[in-house]
């Protein structure tokens, strides 16, 4: 709707009651919102976390759990991976990746956020004292004893631990090490849309669903989680 002089008053009741409506959500989610001054910017008031500002109320349309929740883990996560490692003015996060772990754990979601310098930095998201909280996450890529923890039982696969492979994902190719090899189950893959079919490599056909993927050190922070068909020796 277009607000004009002429209906200000509108604006203004429809700015209160989503502004509330916003709070409760933001409440039940253990997301602390700062105050929205709906009553001086009415829909163009801003909704900001900790002075990071997520949206203004006409652009969250009809908000709920789901797309409030997306939208600030978005912002949090990105400001926490660039305040780890001091990023410079202007730069932004490029791709949100979230990390499938056994559970439980003492975080309630891990993401990697890459960012434009092709940097992977992990985040976790915490409640803490009833709140969200959002942390760089460090990984031990050496103990094996904190991997399995993490990401279930060690499986074995074509190549080996310590093997130096090369990878593929997000159209960028890279080299490094496996650091351990993960089973072949769905529920391990980090890839909200993984590809389907069947994939080959060095004459070998593998299917996604029954192949392994392994944890890659490509020393660009956090490790690559990939399937065996991203993987190639040279």
């Amino acid at each position: 709707m277009t607000y004009s002089h002429r209906n200000i008053a509108e604006e203004r009741e429809e700015a209160c009651q989503k502004a509330k409506q916003i709070t409760d959500i933001c409440e039940h989610l253990h997301i602390a919102l700062d105050p929205i001054d709906w009553q001086n910017a009415g829909m163009r008031a801003c909704v900001t976390v900790n002075t990071i500002e997520i949206s203004d109320l006409l652009g969250l349309g009809q908000p709920n759990s789901d797309s409030i929740l997306r939208l600030v883990q978005i912002k949090l996560f990105e400001r926490a991976a660039l305040e780890t490692i001091r990023a410079r003015p202007g730069c932004k996060a490029l791709i949100w990746s979230p990390v499938a772990v056994v559970q439980p754990q003492a975080f309630l979601s891990l993401w990697v956020i890459t960012l434009e310098t092709d940097e992977r930095i992990a985040i976790a998201e915490y409640i803490r004292n009833g709140q969200r909280v959002y942390e760089h996450y460090e990984i031990d890529r050496n103990d094996k004893h904190y991997l399995a923890k993490l990401f279930g039982p060690a499986h074995t696969g074509e190549y080996q631990l310590g093997d130096t492979v090369s990878i593929e994902e997000h159209a960028r190719t890279c080299t490094g090490e496996i650091v351990y090899i993960l089973p072949p189950n769905e529920a391990f893959t980090h890839h909200i849309h993984p590809s389907k079919g069947r994939h080959t490599i060095s004459g070998k056909v593998y299917s996604n669903n029954g192949s392994s993927r392994y944890i890659v050190d490509c020393h660009d922070s956090f490790p690559h989680i990939v399937n065996q068909w991203q993987v190639s020796v040279e």
